[in-house]
């Protein structure tokens, strides 16, 4: 019972953490006018968390691999609040600019020790459902902090939402350092040792499906309400109401991934999951003259991708569970690398096309590679249902 007790814990800190990413795409244009900047400079801030998050994140974890877990958990939430401070004290871009990079290293560190102690804390066999667990703080972000971060920025002002989040985390922080127990570090690898992961070809082809999965879906969703607007005639009114429905089947899939993880492997479940993501998003654009059938797809996308989600992070523990920490850091940094680039190629398929209705086919194209990277990655693995062992 403690044990899930503490699962919980560490997956309110990534919602706390999670929303501090999230929220600022929802407060872009407040933040703009108050700065005085432009939205497309604004924009550049989620860029800075990104890279920050990508680049900082497996340097981080791999030099504090060795470390007890509580220790690296207290620390990087003690960054985390200590950025959430100076963007509640930023006047200035610049400054603001220079909180996000430590946000978004500070939320990486977190996120990947997190998925990592969860690996160390529960039964083999319980694997996949407390990973999943993990993972209903980030898309619980989605669904409540990004809306209630939007709702305090025009009660209070964008910069309350960091001090409210500073001010939660630093509870966490301190039920973390009181209550959580202690877990051992990865086992002693050299620095050289760990990056030999990096030559299994298992592992990079698990990185290729992260990529090609994030980038498709960062094509989509990226421009998921012009799509509702545009496409299937939706009113901004109920664009906002389909949001959180597509959130709730967020937190629905990544409570379902982990159970289905533990009762039938992670590859029938990532294999399943992706083959249902591409033909969902293929269908999308034939379905745009029928607005309730189209919004039925985009639920069954956000479902698939998020039950997947369990799956996927399990499979690189059980691939590499003496570099599981470094693994898992490079696999977010591969998911942000990807955002981004799906954001870029999702916009160069609208201005080549003046719409956005075939922005599905080509996410649907893209993530079809990232079924090819599992099926090699499955193959390469020599196992066909790969499950965690039971205790």
């Amino acid at each position: 019972m403690m044990k899930k007790l503490y699962v919980y814990l560490l997956a309110f800190g990534v919602f706390f953490t999670a929303t501090s990413e999230l929220v600022v795409s929802g407060i872009l244009n407040v933040i703009a006018e108050e700065l005085h900047i432009s939205t497309a400079l604004a924009g550049q801030l989620i860029t800075a968390y990104s890279l920050a998050f990508a680049i900082g994140t497996p340097i981080i974890v791999s030099f504090t691999s060795r470390m007890e877990r509580k220790q690296v958990l207290v620390g990087s939430l003690a960054v985390f609040i200590l950025g959430c401070l100076v963007s509640f004290a930023s006047a200035q871009y610049a400054t603001l600019m220079v909180s996000r990079m430590i946000l978004g290293a500070s939320s990486g560190v977190y996120l990947v020790v997190a998925l990592g102690s969860v690996a160390k804390l529960v039964p083999a066999d319980k694997m996949g459902g407390a990973i999943g667990t993990v993972i209903l703080g980030f898309s619980s972000a989605m669904v409540l902090g990004v809306p209630i971060g939007i709702a305090i920025a025009g009660w209070l002002g964008w910069q309350a939402i960091f001090l409210i989040l500073g001010l939660f985390s630093l509870l966490v922080m301190v039920v973390i350092f009181r209550r959580f127990p202690k877990i051992e570090g990865d086992a002693p690898v050299s620095f050289k040792d760990q990056f030999k992961v990096l030559g299994n070809l298992v592992i990079v082809s698990g990185l290729f499906l992260t990529f090609f999965r994030e980038s498709g879906n960062s094509v989509m969703f990226t421009y998921l309400t012009p799509f509702l607007q545009s496409i299937l005639q939706m009113k901004l009114s109920t664009v906002g109401m389909l949001m959180l429905v597509f959130g709730i089947f967020g937190v629905i899939g990544s409570q379902l991934g982990g159970f289905v993880v533990d009762k039938w492997g992670v590859v029938r479940m990532i294999l399943i999951g992706l083959a249902v993501h591409v033909v969902s998003l293929a269908l999308l654009p034939l379905f745009s003259s029928l607005p309730a059938i189209g919004c039925l797809l985009i639920a069954v996308i956000v479902l698939a991708m998020f039950t997947t989600a369990p799956a996927i992070q399990t499979f690189f523990i059980m691939q590499a569970p003496q570099s599981a920490n470094l693994v898992l850091s490079l696999q977010t940094s591969i998911i942000h690398l990807g955002l981004a680039a799906g954001a870029g190629a999702g916009g160069v398929m609208v201005n080549a096309a003046s719409t956005v209705l075939y922005n599905p086919w080509l996410a649907s194209l893209i993530v079809g590679l990232g079924l090819v990277a599992a099926l090699a990655c499955v193959s390469l693995s020599g196992r066909n249902d790969a499950k965690p062992a039971q205790n």
